[in-house]
C-alpha cells in the first residue's frame, strides 16, 4: 500500500469518526469541536495541523450559525477606528485626556461614541505612538 493510500485511509477514518473536524453541522458538533480544541491546545506544537483544520470549521460555524448572527452583526456595525482606539486605551490604561494625538477629551469621547471619525493625521500619530500599522483602524 502506498504512503498516499495510507494517508487517505487514515484521514477517511478520522473524518468518519469525527466529521465536525472539517465541517460543523449542529450545535452538538460545535460543542464537540470546542472540547477537542481545548484538549489540542494543551500540546499546541504537536497538534498544530489538526488545530488549524478545526479552527477553520469553528470559524465557519461561528460566522454562519443563527445563534451568532446578532453578535456578528454587532461586530460588523462597529467603527473599526473607534474599536481599535478603545482597545489601545484599555491595553495602556489611558483615559480620554491621555490622547493628545487626537485632541481634547471631548473630541476623544465623541470618537469613542461614534459621533466623529478619526482623521488620517490622528491615525498616523497613534500608529507612531503605539508602534502599530494603520490597517488596524480600517
Amino acid at each position: 500500500m502506498s504512503s498516499h493510500a495510507v494517508i487517505k485511509e487514515r484521514a477517511a477514518a478520522l473524518f468518519n469518526q469525527a466529521q465536525f473536524i472539517s465541517h460543523i453541522h449542529t450545535e452538538q458538533d460545535y460543542a464537540a469541536a470546542l472540547a477537542l480544541m481545548d484538549e489540542l491546545i494543551e500540546d499546541y506544537d504537536a497538534q498544530k495541523p489538526l488545530i488549524e483544520v478545526l479552527a477553520v470549521a469553528i470559524e465557519r460555524w461561528e460566522s454562519s450559525a443563527p445563534e451568532f448572527q446578532g453578535f456578528n452583526d454587532a461586530v460588523a456595525a462597529q467603527d473599526r477606528g473607534a474599536s481599535t482606539l478603545r482597545l489601545l486605551m484599555e491595553q495602556h490604561g489611558l483615559g480620554v485626556a491621555d490622547l493628545p494625538e487626537i485632541g481634547s477629551k471631548s473630541l476623544v469621547s465623541r470618537v469613542l461614541r461614534g459621533e466623529r471619525q478619526l482623521t488620517r493625521n490622528h491615525i498616523a500619530a497613534l500608529c507612531q505612538r503605539f508602534g502599530i500599522g494603520a490597517d488596524l483602524f480600517f
